[in-house]
C-alpha cells in the first residue's frame, strides 16, 4: 500500500474538521426558521414568518460565530499545538468575561408597554393556552429560547468553545496516530535500506580490498580497519532498528565510516572532522547523518584534482547543528555531479525528519558552484 505523506494526512483531517464546523453553523442558523414551521398553532391562527424577528437571532449567532472563529484559529492552537496552557486559559477567560460584560450591559428590562404593542401587531400567532403563553406570542418565546439572558448566553458560548476544543483535540489525536503508524511503516522500509550497508557489495569489496593491501603494508592498520568494520556492523545490526540511539554512538559510527572510506583515496583528499568530545548526552534517530557523508564521498571526491570533505557538529542555542561540506567532482563533460534535493537518499532523510520532528528541524542544502553544503539543525530536547 502506498504510504500517505504527512502533508496529505494533515490536509485530510483539516478538511474533515472544517466540514463539521460548517455543518454545525448551517444547522444553528437554520434553527430559528425550522423551529418556526414545526411549532404547533392554535385554531384560527396564521403561520407567518416575520424576518424582523429572525434577524435579531441571527445577529446573536453571528457574535457567537465571530468568537468561535477567534477561538478556533488563534486561541485553541495555543493549547493544542504549542502547549501554552496558561496563555490559552487567560485569553479564553478574558474573551468570555468580555462577552458576559457586554451581555450584561445590553440586557435591559423589557418595557411592558412595548410587549403589549407587540401583541397587537398583525401577523403574529395567537398565544397558546397556559402560563407560558399568557403574555407573549410564540415568536417571542422562540426569540427568548434562542437568545436568553447573559448567564445562559455565556453558558452557550462556553459550550460552543468546549465543542470546538474537543473536536480539535480529537482530530489532533487522529493525526498523531496516523503519523505514528506511518513512522512505523517508514521505519520498516528504512530498515531495509539499512540492510544495504550489510550486503552492499561495493562497500565491502572496496573496504576489504583496502584491508587486504594493508595486511602486507601495515598489519596493525589492517587489524584496526577490521575492528572498525566490526564495530560498524555491530551498530547496524543491534542499534539500527531502534527509534533513537545515543548521539555518541552515532558519532562513533560516523568516525569509523569515514576512516574506512578514507582508505580508498590518496593524499589528494583532505577529510576533516570537527566534533567536540563533550557532546551532550541526547538521543537521535540512528544512521541519520551517514547519507550526507556517503554522498560527500560519492559525489565530492575527484581522481584528478584535490578534494576535501569537512564534517562538523556542535550545539548552538539549544540546537544540535550538523554541517557536511564537500568539493564538487566534475564529470568528463565538465558538469558537476552532485546529489540533488530530490535524490532518493536525501528525500528519505527529509521524510524521516518530517515524521519524527515535524516543524522543529531545519535542513538546508546549498548547491554552490564549487562547494556542496548540507546543514541540519535538530532540537536537543529529545
Amino acid at each position: 500500500m502506498r504510504t500517505i505523506t504527512r502533508l496529505k494526512i494533515l490536509k485530510y483531517h483539516i478538511t474533515r474538521e472544517k466540514l463539521i464546523y460548517v455543518g454545525l453553523w448551517i444547522v444553528l442558523f437554520l434553527t430559528p426558521v425550522i423551529s418556526f414551521y414545526f411549532r404547533p398553532i392554535t385554531s384560527g391562527a396564521h403561520r407567518i414568518l416575520l424576518w424582523k424577528d429572525v434577524w435579531p437571532l441571527w445577529l446573536m449567532m453571528s457574535v457567537y460565530l465571530i468568537i468561535f472563529v477567534i477561538h478556533d484559529f488563534i486561541l485553541a492552537p495555543l493549547l493544542i499545538y504549542r502547549q501554552k496552557r496558561r496563555i490559552y486559559l487567560l485569553s479564553t477567560t478574558i474573551l468570555i468575561a468580555a462577552f458576559l460584560m457586554v451581555q450584561c450591559a445590553g440586557d435591559k428590562p423589557r418595557d411592558p408597554r412595548l410587549e403589549e404593542e407587540q401583541r397587537e401587531l398583525p401577523g403574529h400567532l395567537t398565544p397558546p393556552p397556559g402560563p407560558m403563553g399568557a403574555d407573549r406570542r410564540d415568536i417571542n418565546v422562540l426569540h427568548n429560547s434562542l437568545g436568553p439572558g447573559p448567564i445562559v448566553n455565556t453558558l452557550i458560548l462556553i459550550g460552543l468553545l468546549g465543542l470546538n476544543l474537543g473536536v480539535k483535540l480529537y482530530f489532533k489525536n487522529e493525526r498523531d496516530r496516523a503519523s505514528i503508524e506511518q513512522l512505523e511503516h517508514t521505519r520498516v522500509v528504512q530498515q531495509l535500506e539499512y540492510l544495504k550497508y550489510q550486503i552492499n557489495p561495493h562497500f565491502f569489496m572496496n573496504t576489504l580490498n583496502n584491508i587486504q593491501v594493508l595486511v602486507d603494508m601495515d598489519p596493525e592498520a589492517a587489524k584496526a580497519a577490521l575492528r572498525e568494520l566490526s564495530v560498524m556492523m555491530r551498530f547496524i545490526l543491534y542499534e539500527g532498528d531502534k527509534p533513537r540511539v545515543p548521539l555518541q554512538k552515532e558519532i562513533t559510527f560516523l568516525r569509523n565510516y569515514v576512516r574506512l572510506m578514507r582508505l580508498r583515496y590518496d593524499e589528494r583528499l583532505t577529510v576533516t572532522m570537527d566534533i567536540p568530545e563533550n557532546m551532550p548526552d541526547i538521543l537521535i534517530p540512528p544512521l541519520l547523518y551517514v547519507t550526507f557523508v556517503e554522498n560527500s564521498f560519492k559525489h565530492g571526491v575527484s581522481n584528478r584534482h584535490g578534494s576535501f570533505i569537512t564534517i562538523s557538529m556542535d550545539v548552538e542555542d539549544g540546537q544540535l547543528l550538523f554541517i557536511c561540506m564537500n568539493s564538487k567532482r566534475e564529470s568528463s563533460k565538465g558538469d558537476s555531479t552532485v546529489p540533488t534535493e530530490g535524490g532518493v537518499g536525501l528525500r528519505n532523510v527529509r521524510q524521516r525528519l518530517d515524521l519524527i520532528y515535524g516543524s522543529r528541524y531545519d535542513l538546508t542544502i546549498n548547491d554552490g558552484k564549487e562547494v556542496y553544503t548540507v546543514k541540519l539543525s535538530l532540537p536537543c530536547d529529545c
